[in-house]
């Protein structure tokens, strides 16, 4: 597999075989059931569909339980597509975990940050404060001059305004593995990962 569903636990910290104190983040990788194969012949492309979790049946609407019940599977709270191996032999209701991963080896790790509501442009984007003083009132934190009076008369898109501040897909690449937990099923990824904890991740392979 070229990546599983995970779910970040928390942060912590663990000493290096050097004494050194290195920030980590907990991630539970799995285990994930192949739900659905998809192949050239009958979808035009190839990939492996996982599931991972699991939550209420209440909550799984009839068309998602004749496709999850095809890999004996009765819910799933997430389901996402991963690149398939060439060569290797998928099966329905087959389950990945943690083992798929070595110490050492770099990841990437796809999850959703916090949100953070309606947030100005020095907090959202990193701008420069106003002076202090010199003239100016009370606008040290406003963004400024948006743009030219007579020409363009307007303002150009993707101008960095202030607006809703997290709550989006980010990815953190390159992040070191650097312990497996293979009973608990745990990744310590050296790092941070964006969002909460409790949070659905996806960890791809480089």
């Amino acid at each position: 597999m070229y990546g599983l569903i995970g779910k970040k636990l928390k942060m912590s910290q663990i000493f290096n075989e050097n004494g050194h104190v290195v920030p980590v983040t907990l991630i539970q990788a799995g285990p994930c059931t192949v739900s659905q194969v998809k192949t050239i012949d009958s979808d035009g492309y190839s990939s492996v569909q996982l599931a991972f979790g699991e939550k209420s049946k209440r909550n799984t609407n009839k068309p998602l339980k004749g496709h999850l019940k095809k890999a004996k599977i009765d819910s799933a709270k997430v389901l996402a597509e991963f690149q398939s191996v060439d060569g290797f032999d998928y099966e329905l209701g087959q389950k990945f975990d943690s083992s798929i991963f070595n110490i050492g080896e770099m990841v990437n790790v796809r999850s959703k940050s916090k949100g953070k509501g309606f947030a100005g442009v020095i907090k959202r984007h990193g701008f420069s404060t106003q002076p202090a003083t010199h003239g100016t009132k009370h606008t040290e934190r406003a963004g400024g001059s948006i743009g030219q009076a007579s020409w363009p008369s307007r303002v150009f898109k993707g101008l960095k305004m202030p607006g809703r501040l997290g709550n989006a897909y980010t990815t953190a690449e390159n992040l070191e593995i650097v312990n497996i937990d293979k009973e608990r099923n745990l990744l310590y990824v050296k790092g941070a990962v964006a969002g909460a904890n409790n949070a659905i991740v996806f960890i791809l392979k480089k």
